[in-house]
């Protein structure tokens, strides 16, 4: 085997590698002799079977094998007597010439990891912005879960409904007089005003009694999610059960136990817990964009190109779903192509920050432990259908690249951590508002596309960044998703657009605090 390197610029690195037909014949004949005794053949006692029939039988596998092999042992050897650490997966080519019984000729093509300078941890300085849960804010948040938690009572039969109250039908949709799939229910609860179903449909229920029977007109939008329906005139023949008017709920001892609570203090605690755990996100989101900016000023160091582009690949693909969900797609995009350098900038920053932050974890022996890793698989095999969230797990456990991406967002957690440990924190109380206010300030500092697309702070707060390969995952560079255009359906689809509720009005578990949004 020869080992020639080819390149050696910057991060890039190039080589070749020859392996000779001796040494790939060699490893088929060991093969041979490690088969020969397994194998069975008419004629022939088990174990046997000649050296010479054995390698005719299963000659090209063979081959293919040894030649996959010595190429993996080449890579692994350049490797580890060159120091190499690859950024990315390294590019391997087999010479298109190359034929059985002849030199194999390799190209390896990678990009390696610089050599981080060591950070200096000691020194750092970070405020703490604390928000409190007072009284107010826990009775409004109760007040508004009481009101989340609204119950509707049967109406007169002579009361005509109103926008707020909720109607049972019986329903049958048509186009051209003709009845089509899932255009039928019975017993359907729509609450009026709610906006769940296609324009117009419960504005002409408005003003109806129980027992009445309607003729709906309304014609289905051209984004509709059937195409066959898209843009179609179409009647529905509805008929009223029963009107139910909202009951007022309020924030009880009954109301709470008939969520298996003991009463209304306990319900209390419960919410409150809840709101302490979001503003405790905020601030912790707060002190973490301060330390990584402090971070990337005090370094300056090359990245891999490779590295860099996957994450703007990431940033890229995010904000042209944005632009095509935006009213005026075009300009969005051209928006995005006047920013592009600015946002390939963002990728850099990410790239070294999560570079630095892996030195710095590394160098202090931060790690994830096997029990951590195995309950992030495990987590992150619920998003599969259970007949294949087996193959999952198998696969991260044979892909090491897999496995630390998944393993990146709870170690760049700890390490972060690890270095709010070690700053120097002061504490400063402030309002809510006050520290949105520092987010949003912070965020509109980080670059200037980001400030002009992002959403305000109060929303993007509430909302659980993805899991990134590149850590960093908790800064503002990137413009949150912008709400899809809600495609309103008839019938029981359309229930399924209930907006979300606000974190406080969350339904609280009985006997333990909820979990952060």
């Amino acid at each position: 085997m020869q080992i020639v390197e080819t390149l050696n610029e910057g991060l890039k690195r190039a080589y070749e590698i020859k392996i000779t037909a001796k040494d790939i014949e060699s490893r088929v004949d060991a093969e041979v002799q490690k088969m020969a005794p397994q194998v069975n053949m008419p004629g022939f006692r088990k174990g046997k079977v000649p050296a010479n029939l054995v390698r005719k039988m299963h000659n090209d596998a063979l081959m293919q094998d040894a030649l996959s092999s010595t190429i993996q042992e080449s890579i692994e050897k350049t490797m580890t007597d060159n120091k190499l650490r690859p950024a990315m997966q390294p590019n391997v080519n087999l010479d298109e010439g190359y034929e059985p019984g002849k030199d194999a000729n390799v190209k390896l093509d990678l990009e390696i990891l610089p050599d981080v300078p060591t950070p200096d941890v000691e020194g750092l300085k970070l405020e703490r912005l604390q928000v409190e849960a007072d009284k107010k804010t826990v009775d409004e948040a109760l007040q508004k879960f009481a009101e989340s938690q609204k119950q509707f009572e049967t109406a007169a039969k002579s009361y005509k409904a109103q926008v707020g109250d909720q109607c049972l039908i019986d329903f049958e949709g048509k186009v051209d007089g003709v009845p089509f799939d899932g255009g039928k229910g019975e017993g359907m609860a729509i609450e009026l005003g709610s906006g769940r179903l296609i324009p117009g449909f419960e504005d002409q229920l408005v003003g109806k009694k129980a027992n009445d029977e309607v003729l709906v007109k309304v014609t289905f939008p051209d984004d509709y999610n059937v195409e066959d329906l898209k843009g179609k005139d179409a009647t529905f023949d509805v008929v009223i059960g029963e009107v139910q008017k909202p009951k007022v709920a309020k924030a009880d001892d009954e109301m709470a136990k008939s969520m298996g609570l003991e009463g209304i203090d306990q319900l209390t605690e419960l919410l409150k817990g809840q709101i302490e755990q979001e503003l405790n996100g905020l601030t912790r989101t707060h002190m973490k964009r301060k330390l990584l900016d402090q971070l990337a000023a005090n370094h300056d160091f090359e990245v891999p190109p490779s590295m860099v582009e996957a994450e703007f690949s990431q940033i890229w693909q995010q904000l042209e779903q944005e632009a095509a969900q935006d009213e005026d797609a075009e300009a969005a995009r051209k928006e995005m192509e006047d920013e592009k350098d600015e946002y390939r900038d963002i990728a850099v920053r990410r790239v070294r920050l999560g570079l630095l932050l892996s030195e710095i974890g590394q160098s202090n022996g931060v790690e994830v432990s096997q029990q951590e890793m195995g309950m992030l698989i495990q987590q992150a095999a619920q998003q599969y259908r259970p007949e294949d969230r087996d193959r999952f797990v198998q696969y991260i456990q044979q892909d090491q690249m897999a496995a630390a991406q998944l393993r990146a967002p709870m170690y760049e957690d700890k390490v972060v951590d690890f270095l709010f440990d070690k700053a120097e924190v002061t504490d400063r109380k402030v309002t809510r508002e006050e520290l949105e206010a520092a987010i949003e300030a912070e965020d509109e500092a980080e670059t200037k596309p980001a400030a002009k697309k992002k959403a305000p702070a109060k929303k993007a707060a509430a909302k659980k960044p993805a899991a990134k390969k590149a850590p960093a995952k908790e800064e503002a560079e990137k413009a949150p998703a912008k709400k899809a255009a809600s495609k309103k359906a008839p019938a029981k689809a359309a229930v399924d657009k209930a907006p979300a509720k606000k974190p406080a009005a969350k339904k609280p578990a009985a006997k333990k605090a909820p979990a952060k949004k």
